[in-house]
């Protein structure tokens, strides 16, 4: 079968709510990534054939089909670049990266860019589903969701303390994860190891005109204590706000190509696809599915856990990289070893391609080869995609 490599992959700097980027359209924020990859690779506009953007929150600004719209704000991509916006919760981009590559791997196209955009502070997490339900427009659950999950509304939050109680965590595992994320984003960003992958967004402050190139959600006085005393979010739960990931505004963006196209346009991959996976299981719990989507990823490529270099696993809430640790014996030195999201923010629909751009980056710069991304995703869902450094 053909292979689809990505030759680069790139992501802004996240920006908290109400913080850095709140400023920027999500439509130009998008376009940020997409002309930054466009510049990066040196690929002929003329030649990407689609744009693929994951995009949780499709209203407001983020609606009227926001990928397409991006490319039209881009200062790179002709007109003529066609686009589509996809929402497969918080893995809507690293699917963009999957239909990407399966464009590729099929022979249908040679050149896609995988992108993914949320703006949380001007486009609030569920605020298209609580318009309609305000506005006497019914919901989600229809007649036959609710014969079939009777009494239950679908709560990833619920799902997170539901697996805390089934791994059997305590509320000092799920600290000690959180401050290990500002620890490992500290020293990343001290180190300047986001650098190579971070797209500078020019903004306007208090005083003037600046670049937005740090991630603004971590805390460098991070304390156990003080993650600690962080109230729980339920009397008798154990996650709290500094133990959940931070509601984040960011872009992304990756670009995949065929062989063919290497050749073509002179460019040098960084990595190879080595296996796309996607499955689906228990919707309640929801969020432990990249558990059993990492089993599977892991027997179709033929590999163990143990060949995998480095692990990107989303810090939704400490509890599902917890669980993946321990239901895959997978070794922690290798998980999110520049901090996930609870310390750098989880931009939902732009967090597939932030991940990759973060995980591909971290293997060259070790000189490492074979990195593991999976997510949790709403309604029990969860990708896995294997990549080989090049």
């Amino acid at each position: 079968m053909p292979a689809a490599y990505i030759v680069d992959a790139v992501r802004t700097a996240g920006g908290r709510r109400g913080g850095r980027l709140a400023g920027v359209h999500p439509v130009d924020l998008a376009a940020k990534s997409l002309d930054a990859i466009v510049n990066r690779t040196g690929i002929d506009p003329n030649a990407v054939e689609d744009v693929i953007m994951g995009c949780v929150s499709q209203g407001g600004e983020q609606s009227m089909q926001v990928g397409r719209n991006a490319v039209l704000a881009s200062k790179t991509l002709p007109e003529s670049t066609p686009a589509v916006t996809i929402d497969r919760q918080c893995g809507s981009s690293q699917q963009a990266i999957q239909f990407a590559a399966q464009a590729v791997m099929s022979g249908t196209q040679d050149v896609v860019i995988a992108s993914g955009i949320e703006s949380m502070s001007r486009v609030p997490m569920g605020s298209t589903a609580m318009f309609h339900m305000k506005e006497g427009l019914g919901n989600y659950k229809s007649p036959g969701l609710e014969e079939k999950y009777p009494g239950i509304m679908w709560s990833q939050f619920m799902g997170a303390e539901m697996i805390v109680k089934k791994h059997g965590f305590t509320k000092d595992d799920l600290d000690r994860f959180a401050l290990a994320s500002h620890e490992k984003a500290i020293a990343a960003t001290k180190s300047a190891a986001f650098e190579a992958e971070i797209v500078p967004v020019e903004i306007e402050t208090p005083d003037g005109d600046a670049m937005h190139t740090v991630d603004e959600g971590i805390r460098f006085d991070a304390t156990l204590e003080g993650i600690a005393g962080v109230k729980r979010l339920t009397e008798d739960g154990a996650l709290t706000a500094a133990t959940s990931s931070q509601i984040c505004d960011g872009s992304s963006a990756a670009l995949i190509v065929s062989e063919e196209a290497l050749k073509t346009y002179g460019l040098t991959p960084m990595a190879r696809i080595h296996n796309l996976t996607v499955t689906a299981g228990d919707p309640v719990i929801m969020l432990e599915e990249p558990l059993f989507a990492t089993d599977r990823a892991l027997e179709r490529a033929g590999m163990k856990i143990g060949d995998i270099d480095l692990y990107e696993v989303n810090e939704a809430f400490a509890s599902v990289p917890l669980a993946w640790l321990k239901h895959t014996g997978a070794d922690p030195d290798k998980l999110n070893v520049n901090g996930g999201a609870i310390a750098l923010g989880h931009p939902l629909g732009a967090s597939g391609t932030k991940l990759m751009a973060t995980l591909i980056h971290a293997l060259k710069a070790r000189g490492l080869k074979y990195g593991l991304q999976t997510m949790c995703e709403g309604g029990g869902v969860a990708n896995v995609t294997i990549v080989e450094a090049l």
